[in-house]
């Protein structure tokens, strides 16, 4: 199994490094033949709208909404907003994946960023507590009727799963857990 990471702008490296620890090799999407035979795909955590401008600069744009659109896609802070169906604070445009309406940087700026325990709702695997670390991380503030929270903060849904996409607010690439990256493994292996 090859796991693709979104590597345009943005936290690459300890996506790699998260997936090697777990035995999965990992690619790093910069073209469109770089999605061919993927399980899935990583969207990290960067700045949206300079991933935006990035993923057309270098004809990925329609590659990676089609591929996110089929397959397994995990998107993390900015890779959330780019996943999202409505993004707003200011409005930008998104791929439209997951049904949720996501507020940028409703958590402040750089200097306001944190760390915090995580509360797993019903719907996660088990019911430990994790870590997460926010960066000038966006809010979601709606969720379509079929998103499902995994975790929350303060009782804002920070990672939510529809189908085969998932969301989530925060860093767990900067953590020391594994859990979340072996989740979306997972996920990757059921949908094949």
């Amino acid at each position: 199994m090859r796991i693709g990471i979104l590597a345009v702008q943005g936290a690459v490296e300890p996506h790699r490094v998260k997936f090697e620890n777990l035995g999965v090799e990992s690619v790093q999407v910069k073209t469109p033949k770089d999605l061919v035979n993927l399980a899935g795909l990583v969207l990290p955590g960067g700045e949206s709208s300079s991933m935006i401008h990035l993923l057309k600069l270098n004809g990925l744009w329609e590659s990676v909404s089609e591929f996110v659109h089929q397959k397994p896609s995990w998107g993390l802070c900015a890779g959330t907003i780019l996943l999202a169906k409505e993004v707003i604070s200011p409005a930008q445009e998104s791929l439209g994946v997951i049904d949720i309406t996501v507020v940028r940087n409703a958590y402040g700026r750089q200097t306001e960023s944190f760390i915090s325990n995580l509360n797993p709702s019903p719907n996660w695997v088990d019911q430990e507590s994790l870590e997460g670390i926010f960066i000038r991380a966006p809010k979601i503030s709606r969720l379509g009727p079929s998103v499902k929270t995994l975790f929350t903060h303060h009782g804002d849904s920070v990672m939510v799963r529809e189908g085969i996409t998932l969301a989530s607010t925060f860093h767990p690439e900067l953590s020391e857990s594994n859990k979340l990256h072996q989740y979306f493994l997972s996920l990757c292996q059921e949908s094949r």
